[in-house]
Formats: C-alpha cells, sequence, structure tokens
C-alpha cells in the first residue's frame, strides 16, 4: 500500500463480546482514514484480536499470531490472551505491542507507531452503524464489561475486570442507529447480561426527554419499541429475569434466553462459584413456560468438573430430561491457566469426561430433535440469512442465534434476498435444522 493509504489487516477470534471489540478498533480506524486489508501481503500492520477462555481457545489465538508474524512480522496483539503478555512475548519476541481486551488506545498507538495514518482522513469513510464483522442485518451490542463473579474454572474477571456498565442512553442510541443502518436483529451481550446496572445503581439517564434506568427490564423494554428481534445472551437465571418473560409474551422481545446453568448438581455448583446456584431452575423454567409457552432456551453445561461422580452426572442427565431445553453446548473441563479450580482434588479422567461428554449430547440431540419435530405445521416468521448458488435459502427463526443454533432451509424463491423477514410454514426438521417454504400472500 502506498504511504498515503496505510492499510491494517485483522484477525478477530473468540465470542461475540471480543467481535464488538474487533468492530470498535475498525471503526476507529476507517475513521481515521486506515484502509482495512483482507491480506497478510497488503498489510502494513496486522492486529490480532486474541480469545484465551479456555485452552482450545489460547492455542488457537497463539497459531494466529504465529501466522501473522510468518506472513507479515508487524503484528499488534490484543484481546483477552494479552493478559498473559509474558507468554507471548516469549514465543513472539517481534510482536509490535500487546495489550489485554478494551484496550483501544493502546492499539491505536500502537498501529500509530508502525504506520502512520493519513494527513486527511474522512470521517465520511464510515457507515453510519460503524464498522461491523456481521453481516449487515443483525449486530451485536455489548452493554457491559467484565464481571463480578468468580467462577472457579474461569479467569474473565481478570482478563475483563469487574462490572462496567453502559449508560442506558448511550446503548438505546447506538440500537437506533444501526437499526436506521438496515439492521433487522440486535444481539445483546454482555459477561453477565442480567446483573446489567447493579454496578451505576440502576441510575437514570435521559434518553428523549424521558429518564430511562439503566436496568435490564428498562432497557428491554427500550429496545422492544425499536421494531426489529431483539435477542438476549449470557443471562443467569436471577429472579428479576422474571420480568423479561411477559415482554416475550408480549412480542416485544424474541422469546429466547441463553442462560448457561453449567450444570445441576447443587454440590459441583458451589465447587464451581456458580451464582444462582441454590435457585430451582426446574421451577423457574416452569413459570417461563407458562407466560410465554413458545419460549426457546438454550444453554451450556461443562461434564468432568474436578469432583464430579458418576452420581452427579446423572443428576445432570436427569435434569436435562426434565427441562427439555431447546439447545445445549456442552464442554469437556479442561484446566485454565490461573484458574482456582486448577487446585481442586479428584480430577476426572479424560476417557470419563469423553464419555460423559458423548452420552450428554447423545441425550440432548434426541430432546433438541423432538422438540424441533413439535415445531411442524407451525407460521413462523424467519431472518433470511443467506442465499446458496440461487438454490437454497438459508434463515433462522426466533429460537436460532447466529453462528450457535440450527437453521430454516427453504428451495430458493426469486424476490427473497437476505435481510428479508418471511413468513414460512415449518414442514420438516431433523435433529438440528428446520425445513420450511413461504406462506403464499
Amino acid at each position: 500500500m502506498s504511504a498515503d493509504n496505510p492499510a491494517v489487516g485483522f484477525v478477530s477470534l473468540g465470542c461475540p463480546k471480543a467481535l464488538v471489540d474487533s468492530e470498535r478498533i475498525l471503526t476507529r480506524l476507517r475513521a481515521e482514514g486506515y484502509e482495512i486489508s483482507p491480506s497478510y501481503e497488503n498489510s502494513d500492520v496486522v492486529v490480532v484480536n486474541t480469545c484465551g477462555f479456555i485452552e482450545s481457545a489460547v492455542a488457537e489465538s497463539l497459531e494466529a499470531i504465529d501466522e501473522a508474524m510468518t506472513e507479515n512480522g508487524r503484528v499488534v496483539v490484543t484481546g483477552c490472551l494479552g493478559a498473559r503478555a509474558n507468554e507471548i512475548r516469549d514465543r513472539f519476541p517481534g510482536v509490535l505491542s500487546i495489550s489485554g481486551p478494551q484496550a483501544y488506545d493502546t492499539v491505536m498507538d500502537a498501529i500509530h507507531a508502525a504506520s502512520p495514518p493519513p494527513h486527511d482522513p474522512f470521517v465520511s469513510l464510515i457507515p453510519p452503524g460503524g464498522i461491523k464483522l456481521t453481516p449487515r442485518h443483525y449486530a451485536y451490542i455489548k452493554i457491559a464489561e467484565g464481571c463480578n463473579h468468580k467462577c472457579s474454572f474461569c479467569i474473565i474477571p481478570s482478563m475483563r475486570g469487574p462490572l462496567s456498565s453502559r449508560p442506558v442512553n448511550e446503548v438505546i442510541r447506538e440500537a437506533e442507529k444501526l437499526v436506521e443502518a438496515g439492521v433487522r436483529e440486535l444481539l445483546i451481550v454482555s459477561q453477565d447480561t442480567s446483573a446489567y446496572g447493579v454496578d451505576l445503581r440502576y441510575r437514570a439517564f435521559e434518553h428523549n426527554g424521558r429518564q430511562v434506568e439503566t436496568r435490564l427490564t428498562a432497557l428491554a423494554k427500550e429496545l422492544g419499541e425499536l421494531d426489529v428481534w431483539v435477542r438476549f445472551h449470557y443471562i443467569y437465571p436471577y429472579p428479576n429475569v422474571d420480568n423479561l418473560i411477559p415482554l416475550m409474551a408480549e412480542e416485544r422481545i424474541l422469546p429466547y434466553l441463553d442462560t448457561p446453568l453449567q450444570h445441576a448438581e447443587p454440590r459441583i455448583l458451589k465447587s464451581m462459584r456458580r451464582p444462582a446456584n441454590a435457585e430451582n431452575t426446574l421451577e423457574r423454567i416452569r413459570r417461563w413456560r407458562e407466560i410465554c409457552p413458545v419460549i426457546a432456551l438454550r444453554s451450556s453445561f461443562i461434564v468432568g468438573f474436578p469432583g464430579e461422580t458418576e452420581q452427579d452426572f446423572n443428576v445432570l442427565l436427569e435434569f436435562l430430561e426434565e427441562a427439555k431445553l431447546d439447545r445445549v453446548g456442552c464442554f469437556e473441563y479442561s484446566p485454565v491457566e490461573g484458574a482456582s479450580a486448577n487446585q481442586l482434588p479428584d480430577a476426572v479422567a479424560e476417557s470419563v469426561r469423553t464419555e460423559r461428554y458423548e452420552r450428554l449430547m447423545e441425550l440432548q440431540t434426541q430432546i433438541s430433535s423432538d422438540r424441533l419435530r413439535n415445531r411442524i405445521g407451525r407460521i413462523e416468521q424467519v431472518l433470511v440469512d443467506e442465499i446458496v448458488a440461487r438454490d437454497t435459502i438459508v434463515a433462522r427463526s426466533y429460537a436460532d442465534a447466529p453462528e450457535i443454533d440450527g437453521k430454516v432451509y427453504m428451495d430458493f424463491v426469486e424476490g427473497i434476498e437476505p435481510g428479508d423477514m418471511v413468513e414460512v410454514e415449518i414442514v420438516g426438521s431433523d435433529d438440528h435444522d428446520l425445513v420450511a417454504m413461504p406462506v403464499t400472500q
């Protein structure tokens, strides 16, 4: 690239929260006139936004840094793995800068030092919703950073700090700009979305002449007025979450909750230091379904946690059989550097962890398949994600978050485009996905 048009390559890894960090850095780069390059060879500098939550993610991040160093050599490292700067520096002594998550100024300073920005940047280069790494029709909004919990298997608080909620009016303004730019689905994320506003003592901020509390329910009501899909992720089953369910029944927000429960045996939950481990989760789920029968529930679980016995694992299987969650992700426990769970006794053998993982997923696959089959014959609205070779329409229903849940497949129909909302009849299903056909108007 010429000196007047410096280009930055970008590798973004990790969860949706990290994706939002990447989008913020990219937006600042474009505001300063940088080009965003899709290749190493045409980049003046490469940013690698890393993940460090579990060891497989650490390995992926280190591999990405290695590739960027090999193919380009001028590399800025940021993100969660940046908290382990010594490890990165020992392996890659030539990296230009290492910083943790949300260190936007540090990243920009490193890029400026490696490749100064143009003298006359054009803010008009920025689209109304900022730079997005998702398709045009959906976007993630991060409403808080950090987490106040001390789960024994997790090091996120040490990487991202304590809970720090964004003022509610700031979040609403961002959502409005995204909708104006054509976004049809807003995905609300943070490390602990249920706790939104606790650190600010639910302080009210002015928006459009009204005072709105920085509180989860208040935010949901405001976003529900934007006439787009609003989907909430990472919701612990606290009592205040009950207030969201009537909004789902009223179709103001999507009837979907991503609730990372992690286990069902109280002794294991206590060892995990999980919040809400004393809640009667099954009873709460029953009440949710009484209020909003179509609610879709996703969760994640860890098997093979230190001290987990066969009896403990069977309690988890019994919970799944009764809860009948729509979607479940499962992880075999693995030590994370710096996590207090590493010191717990009675480690579970790898072969046992794998066997439990396979048993859980076999059970859950059947549960998910049954719940999808029960939707055959229903009329639903879907959001179109892509058209494959003018042959197949790939869409998602209210129960399907991008990348992690299932899809809705339809035969190609002329005139339907990505980002369209389409009314369909569900005509088939398998273990993970639905088949549909558009309803003739």
